[in-house]
């Protein structure tokens, strides 16, 4: 199947890449198909709707950049995602990419959580968490004079 991507160009993908959100994102309801396009060397993958090439999102794993970060699925999250174990799932967090780079953000509030092995996924916006809609990828850096 090719598809036309925001970052990417004609991309070739097979059923693999590709993963399905039964609800759509927030503010994308209406988007149910997506592929997961890692950006090879780096960190970074896009998720891609397969029907709108305009709608991707960056996202990275949040461990490298977020170490101590760590959340909390309920039942019905598990149940609807079908996670049966923790390596069922991958988590990513979805990036605002600034200019400078160095002042992009990441949503920690809105994990991206996919099930590797049915390929299904959901973004899960969570409530009483210290957790926000940006947190800095990279430390805020004072210059020597």
């Amino acid at each position: 199947m090719n598809i036309e991507t925001k970052y990417h160009g004609t991309v070739q993908l097979s059923q693999l890449a590709l993963v399905s959100f039964e609800n759509g994102l927030p503010g994308f309801e209406h988007e149910k198909q997506f592929a997961l396009l890692p950006i090879h060397d780096s960190p970074f993958t896009i998720l891609q709707s397969i029907q709108h090439k305009d709608v991707a999102f960056v996202m990275i794993e949040p461990f490298s950049y977020f170490p101590t970060y760590e959340i909390e699925l309920d039942d019905a999250t598990c149940e609807q995602l079908k996670i049966q174990k923790e390596n069922d799932v991958a988590l990513y967090v979805i990036l605002t990419v600034a200019e400078p780079f160095t002042n992009t953000t990441a949503n920690l509030q809105a994990p991206v959580v996919i099930n590797v092995h049915e390929r299904i996924g959901k973004q899960v916006i969570l409530t009483n968490t210290p957790y926000k809609t940006k947190h800095r990828l990279f430390p805020e850096t004072v210059e020597a004079k």
